[in-house]
């Protein structure tokens, strides 16, 4: 009997280890084989190198769903270094994007809570890790960033960046 519990209990510890990394447990920072993912220009901007960063926004990410700041503001054409910290014990990411953007990858991450994939303007970070995002806001507007695991979103984990002329 104490067999059968021993190994009915590393099955669901494997399941819940599963569930918990449905999104993958590798960073989005890198296709197949770790080849960065191609520079693109986005409605938000377009993907920059480190060295050209004018400063360093820290957004935390936490399991009550919430990311801190909720908010923030950068100018037309400034490239920033968003260091994407996960405060939380369950897998956290970071997209940065248009309201219509994020909803289209929300309901297909509800769809395929498995998926895996890799952009620049995205961070993929364990518990207790971090990452850095670097991004040129070289288009002004109000735009928002989320978390697009399956649920994180409907939660409410989303924020709003403004990029100013």
């Amino acid at each position: 009997m104490k067999k059968y519990i021993a190994i009915w209990s590393t099955c669901v510890l494997l399941s819940l280890g599963a569930n918990a990394l449905a999104h993958g447990d590798e960073s989005h920072h890198g296709h197949a084989g770790n080849a960065p993912a191609a520079r693109q220009q986005k409605d938000w901007g377009i993907a920059a190198d480190a060295t050209n960063a004018a400063r360093t926004i820290t957004l935390r990410m936490t399991d009550d769903m919430r990311f801190s700041p909720r908010e923030f503001t950068v100018r037309k054409g400034e490239t920033v270094r968003l260091r994407v910290e996960n405060r939380g014990r369950i897998m956290h990411e970071v997209v940065l994007g248009t309201p219509a953007s994020l909803q289209r990858h929300a309901d297909m991450m509800l769809a395929n809570p498995g998926m895996e994939h890799a952009e620049p303007y995205m961070a993929h970070v364990a518990p207790g890790g971090a990452e850095d995002l670097v991004w040129n806001f070289n288009r002004a507007g109000r735009f928002e960033f989320a978390c697009l695991i399956a649920g994180h979103f409907q939660a409410g984990m989303s924020g709003t960046f403004t990029v100013t002329e």
